[in-house]
């Protein structure tokens, strides 16, 4: 892993949960969750589709690993790629 890939995945961290800020918690502690888009299985996706989730976002019953992908995606009305682009847009700013 990269000097800039480690200081990406940190910030990501930090930045907190993406799907509990969304849906109005605020900010929570994180882990980092590498987005399933385009990888096969057992694989994982660059460091930098990433988004940060709290543990039961990210590993509950009720997160992505819990649910599945598209189930999460159907339960919260967001994709993994949407939330991605929100961390994107919150840690780094719009570039438009």
């Amino acid at each position: 892993m990269s000097n800039a890939s480690k200081a990406h995945m940190g910030r990501v961290a930090a930045d907190g949960c993406s799907l509990c800020r969304r849906i109005g918690y605020g900010h929570t502690p994180a882990e980092v969750h590498h987005a399933r888009e385009g990888v096969g299985a057992g694989q994982r996706n660059s460091d930098w589709i990433t988004t940060g989730l709290c543990a039961e976002h990210h590993r509950g019953a009720t997160g992505v690993h819990g649910l599945g992908v598209r189930a999460f995606e159907r339960t919260y009305g967001v994709t993994e790629l949407q939330l991605v682009a929100e961390t994107l847009e919150h840690i780094y700013g719009s570039q438009r």
